[in-house]
C-alpha cells in the first residue's frame, strides 16, 4: 500500500512539472570522429549564480532553462579544450570539442549526476587502454575477476564482499543487451562478455548498491553498463603476439567515411589464439565480429543498428586439489582431467530508436535479440561418486532471448527548481531449450541427470524522479518486476505447474554540493535477484525473488585540482544467498546475510604527465542465523586494493605500472579452509603516431606463484581410499608479456 502511494505521488509530481518553463536542448560531439560526448558540464551564468547548468547524456544532448537564452555559455569535459557558445533557442545547437590532453583538474563535482564512478571513468578509459576483455571489468573499483576453465568460460567475479559466482549479484549489459543468463545451464546470473571487443567500447557506467529504477534483476552489489561507439575516428588494423603460443588480430573498418553527422558505420573483427600457461594446451580460439549503423535522420531522431557474433573453443585442465600437487602427484600447471573445456556461441541483433521531443523531453526505444549456445565440460570432485569412469559432466543450453526497453525522459524548470522525470518500461523474454546436465566420460554421454525447455519471462515497469533545488538534489525511484516461471522436464512425464512472482523495488538518493570540492550524498534501495527456474517450480515457487536493501553514505572531495576522492560507507541486507552446485544442478539455499564495508576511490595528477589511481575496498560479512565461528561467507572477500602510475608525454609515449591486491579468506563457513591472497604487478608501454603504435605488457611481472579460481571442495583423487575437502584452486598465470603493432587506416 505504502509503495503504491508513492508511485502515485511521484507520478503526480512528475505531471504537475510538467506544465512549467519551456527548455531547449543541444548537442556536443568529437570534432574529429564525430563521435556524441557524454558527460560533457555545460557552466554559465544560471538563475542564481555561476554554476553547472546541464550535463550531456551518452547520445551526447543536453537540456537548458529557456531563462539561459542567449547567455554566454562554457563546456567542461576531461581530454577536451574547453569551448565558450552562446546558446540561442530558436536554432539547433550543435558544439565541436577538439581533444587535449588529459589533466584532472577538469573533473568537477558534478551536482547533476548520482553516479561518481562516470567522473573518473573518461580518465582511466583513456590513460590506460584495456588489452583484453578481462581488463574492461578490472576497470572497475573493487571488482576482481578469476578464470577457471581454460580462457573460454565466463569469469569469476568478486565486489562489495560478494562472490557473485558468475554474475549472481551483479548486472551486466552492453549497449542496453543484457549480458547476464538467467537459469543458466553452469549457473545463475551467468555472464560472459568475451562477445565484446574491448576497443569498440566508448564508456563505462558503473555504481555499487541497489539504488537505480532502471536496473532490475542481479543488481544487488552493482551493475556495470557498457556503450560502444557511434564512430570510430580512423580504421586500424592490429596484431598481438606473445608468451604460450598468443596472437590475436584486429580490424577495425570505417564504412563512411565522409557525413558522419548525417550517418556512420564500422565494423570490427578480432581474432585470438592461445595454448595458455598449462601442461595440456588450452588450443583457445575465439573469433568476435562487430557492426554499427548509425542514422541522424533529423535533428531530433536517431537510429542505430548494430549485430555481432561471436564463437569459442577451448580445453582446460580444471581446478586441482591442493594435496595432490603438494604431493606431486600432479603439476602445478598440470591436470587431472585434460578432457575439460567447452564451446560456446553468441549472436545479437540491436535496434535503438531516440526521438527528441519538444521542451525538453526524450523517448528511447530498444529492441533486442540475442541467439545463444553453450556447451562446458567440467569435473570438480574427479572420482568422488563413480571411481571408475569419474565425475565428469557436460552442462549445455540453447537459447534465444528477445527483449523490448523503452524510456520517457523529460527535464522541466520551475524557478528555482528543475525537474526530471523518467518513465520506463519492457520486457525480456528467455526461451531455452534442452538445458542439460549429464555423466559424461572423457566428453563421452553417459546419462542424462537433468533436460528440459526453460521458459522465463521477466516484465518490468519503473520511474524515476530527479528534483534539484540549488546544491540539493533528491532522487526518488520504484520498480517492479513481474516473473513468470516455466520448465518442462524431459525426464519426468508429470511437470509441476509454472510460477509467478513479482516484486516492488523503492529507491531514494539525495546529495549535497557544498561547493565545488565536496559533495554529501546518501542512498538507499532495495534490489533482488532471481532464483533459477529450475529450482522455482520443484519448490512451488519458494525463495524466488529474494531481495536486498542497501544503504551508502559517502563523501566526494577535491581538496585542490589534482586530487580527487570518493569515500563511502555502505551496507547491504540479502535475504537469501544462493550457492549453485554444478554437479548435481542445483542452488543450495544459505539464509540471510549482512555485508558492511568501506570504500575508498582515488585519482591524482602527480605532475603534468605523471597520474596515479587508487582503490581500497575493505567488507565484513556475517551469516545472520549460524553460530559464530561458522557464520562465514564463504569466499568473500574482505580486503583487496587495486592501483598504479601512468605517465604519458605529448609525443605519444606512455607507461603504466599497475598492481593488484587481496587479502586471505576463508574459504567455508568455519574458516577451516583458507583462500589465498595474492599481490600483482603488471606494466605496460605504448608509443602512438599518427600512423602506427606500438605496445608491450607485461603481467605478473615477478613471475608470482598465485592461486586465480579457488574452492573449498571435496574429492578424490583416482585410487584415493577416501575423500578430502579441502583447497581447490586453478593455478594464476605465470609472467607473460605480449607485443602489439597497430597501423592507423585514413
Amino acid at each position: 500500500m505504502k509503495a503504491t502511494f508513492l508511485l502515485t505521488s511521484l507520478t503526480f509530481l512528475g505531471v504537475t512539472f510538467s506544465f512549467s518553463q519551456n527548455t531547449f536542448s543541444g548537442k556536443v560531439i568529437d570534432a574529429f570522429s564525430r563521435q556524441p560526448l557524454e558527460d560533457v558540464s555545460i557552466w554559465g551564468y544560471g538563475i542564481d549564480s555561476t554554476q553547472l547548468v546541464s550535463v550531456t547524456d551518452q547520445n551526447g544532448y543536453f537540456i537548458l532553462n529557456s531563462q539561459l537564452n542567449n547567455k554566454q555559455l562554457t563546456t567542461n569535459l576531461v581530454g577536451y579544450k574547453t569551448k565558450s557558445f552562446q546558446f540561442n533557442s530558436s536554432y539547433p545547437t550543435l558544439i565541436v570539442l577538439e581533444p587535449s590532453n588529459i589533466q584532472l583538474k577538469d573533473i568537477i563535482v558534478n551536482t547533476k549526476s548520482t553516479v561518481p564512478f562516470n567522473n573518473i571513468s573518461k580518465v582511466d578509459v583513456t590513460l590506460k587502454p584495456v588489452r583484453n576483455t578481462q581488463e574492461l571489468l578490472r576497470m572497475i573499483p573493487g571488482l576482481f575477476i578469476a578464470q577457471h576453465a581454460g580462457g573460454g568460460k565466463a569469469e569469476q567475479i568478486f565486489l562489495r564482499g560478494f562472490d557473485c559466482d558468475h554474475g549472481t549479484d551483479i548486472q551486466l549489459s552492453v549497449d542496453g543487451i543484457p549480458i547476464n543468463m538467467v537459469s543458466h545451464a553452469h549457473g545463475q546470473g551467468y555472464a560472459d562478455a568475451h562477445f565484446i571487443i574491448p576497443e569498440t567500447i566508448n564508456t563505462i557506467d558503473f555504481a555499487a548498491g541497489p539504488y537505480y529504477a532502471n536496473h532490475g534483476n542481479m543488481n544487488t552489489g552493482g551493475y556495470v553498463q557498457f556503450s560502444t561507439y557511434k564512430n570510430i575516428p580512423k580504421s586500424l588494423f592490429q596484431v598481438e603476439a606473445g608468451n604460450f603460443n598468443t596472437f590475436r588480430n584486429l580490424f577495425m573498418i570505417d564504412l563512411l567515411k565522409k557525413n558522419k553527422d548525417k550517418e556512420s558505420a564500422f565494423v570490427a573483427v578480432d581474432v585470438n589464439y592461445t595454448d595458455g600457461p598449462t601442461i595440456n594446451k588450452q588450443f583457445f580460439n575465439r573469433i568476435n565480429v562487430f557492426g554499427k549503423y548509425n542514422l541522424y535522420i533529423s535533428n531530433s531522431t536517431d537510429l542505430s543498428i548494430s549485430i555481432s557474433g561471436f564463437k569459442s573453443k577451448w580445453n582446460a585442465s580444471g581446478q586441482l586439489p591442493e594435496r595432490a600437487v603438494v604431493d606431486r602427484s600432479v603439476e602445478r600447471f598440470g591436470s587431472l582431467d585434460p578432457s575439460e573445456g567447452g564451446n560456446t556461441e553468441r549472436y545479437n541483433a540491436n535496434i535503438q530508436l531516440l526521438r527528441h521531443l519538444q521542451d525538453g523531453a526524450s523517448w528511447t526505444n530498444q529492441l533486442f535479440y540475442t541467439k545463444y549456445a553453450f556447451n562446458l565440460y567440467s569435473n570438480f570432485s574427479f572420482y568422488l561418486k563413480n571411481p571408475v569412469t569419474g565425475d565428469e559432466i557436460k552442462q549445455a543450453e540453447t537459447r534465444n532471448v528477445f527483449g523490448i526497453n523503452s524510456q520517457h525522459k523529460k527535464t522541466k524548470y520551475y524557478n528555482a527548481v528543475s525537474l526530471t522525470s523518467t518513465f520506463g518500461g519492457g520486457f525480456r523474454i528467455d526461451d531455452i531449450r534442452n538445458s542439460e546436465l549429464s555423466s559424461v566420460e572423457k566428453r563421452v554421454f553417459i546419462a542424462y541427470k537433468q533436460l528440459g525447455d526453460i521458459k522465463e519471462l521477466n516484465a518490468f515497469a519503473y520511474t524515476q524522479q530527479q528534483v534539484t533545488v540549488g546544491k540539493l538534489l533528491l532522487e526518488a525511484g520504484m520498480r517492479i518486476d513481474y516473473f513468470n516461471f516455466n520448465y518442462a522436464d524431459h525426464l519426468n512425464v508429470s511437470n509441476q505447474p509454472g510460477q509467478q512472482k513479482a516484486i516492488i523495488s523503492p529507491k531514494f538518493i539525495a546529495q549535497y554540493t557544498f561547493n565545488p570540492t565536496i559533495q554529501l550524498y546518501s542512498k538507499l534501495g532495495k534490489g533482488f535477484h532471481s532464483n533459477d527456474t529450475r529450482v522455482v517450480v520443484a519448490n512451488s515457487g519458494t525463495s524466488v525473488l529474494p531481495a536486498a536493501y542497501g544503504a551508502d553514505l559517502g563523501v566526494i572531495l577535491k581538496p585542490n585540482k589534482n586530487i580527487y576522492l570518493d569515500i563511502a560507507l555502505w551496507s547491504l541486507y540479502l535475504e537469501q544467498e544462493f550457492v549453485y552446485v554444478g554437479d548435481e544442478g542445483i542452488v543450495e539455499p544459505s539464509g540471510e546475510t549482512l555485508r558492511k564495508g568501506i570504500d575508498l576511490n582515488a585519482r591524482l595528477q602527480l605532475s603534468k604527465r605523471l597520474f596515479a589511481n587508487l582503490s581500497i575496498n575493505y567488507s565484513k560479512g556475517k551469516a545472520l542465523k549460524e553460530e559464530k565461528g561458522n557464520n562465514y561467507i564463504p569466499l568473500a572477500p574482505e580486503l583487496s586494493s587495486t592501483g598504479g602510475m601512468t605517465y604519458k608525454t605529448a609525443k605519444g609515449f606512455s607507461s603504466n605500472l599497475s598492481y593488484r591486491f587481496i587479502k586471505n579468506r576463508s574459504a567455508n563457513n568455519d574458516y577451516s579452509i583458507e583462500a589465498k591472497g595474492y599481490f600483482l604487478v603488471d606494466m605496460a608501454f605504448n608509443y602512438t603516431q599518427k600512423k602506427y603504435a606500438l605496445g608491450l605488457s607485461i603481467e605478473n611481472c615477478f613471475n608470482v606463484k598465485w592461486n586465480e579460481a579457488q574452492f573449498a571442495t571435496e574429492s578424490r583423487v583416482f585410487n584415493e581410499p577416501n575423500s578430502v575437502t579441502e583447497l581447490h584452486f586453478t593455478p594464476g598465470s605465470p609472467l607473460f608479456a605480449k607485443l602489439k603493432f597497430t597501423l592507423f587506416i585514413k
